[in-house]
Order: structure tokens, then C-alpha cells, then sequence
């Protein structure tokens, strides 16, 4: 399942819910401000054994927007547009965290 979440973890609580609820097969796009959640130094930690399974992956153009692109955590992996309708079709439903 996908699950994509578009608040920062600094803002909402939005992320730290997914993550309590995803099971072993869900991966998390991080989308709009929630990409910021992806950034070094922020609250990444909670999103690092994830990224490791390959399981964490953020916007590309969202990324770009807010100057994150050289500050990302280890293993996060950007997607355009394209790439998250790829991700739609692979994981299935897809959930919303706002």
C-alpha cells in the first residue's frame, strides 16, 4: 500500500501516524510540505529504517521547491510525477496522511 503524507512533521503529526500504522509492505511518498520530513536534521530519524528497505520516497519538483535537494537523508529516493504514478500502480491503494 501507498501511503502519502503532505504535512511536515513539524507541523503536524501527520507522518508519525502513517508510521504507526503502516504494515511490512507499505512504502511512504512524502509529497508537498511532508518532504521536508525527508531532510537531514529534521525528523528524518523516524523515516531511516524504512529508507534503508527502500520503502521512503519524496517528490522530486516538491523537493526542489523548498531547497532540500543537497540536504536529503540517506536512501531517500526522488520520484517525478511519473514516478508517483508508478508508485500508484505498484503499491495499489494509495492513503492519504494530511
Amino acid at each position: 500500500m501507498l501511503h502519502t503524507v503532505n504535512k511536515s512533521s513539524f507541523e503536524r503529526n501527520s507522518l508519525q501516524s502513517c508510521l504507526n500504522t503502516i504494515d511490512d509492505s507499505s512504502v511512504i511518498l512524502l509529497i508537498e510540505d511532508g518532504v521536508i520530513s525527508a531532510a537531514k536534521n529534521s525528523k528524518s530519524f523516524m523515516l531511516a529504517e524504512l529508507a534503508t528497505q527502500g520503502r521512503v520516497y519524496a517528490l522530486q519538483g516538491d523537493v526542489e521547491a523548498r531547497g532540500i535537494s543537497s540536504k536529503l537523508a540517506d536512501n531517500i529516493k526522488l520520484v517525478d510525477y511519473a514516478g508517483f504514478v508508478d508508485l500508484v500502480i505498484e503499491n495499489g491503494t494509495a492513503v492519504s496522511w494530511v
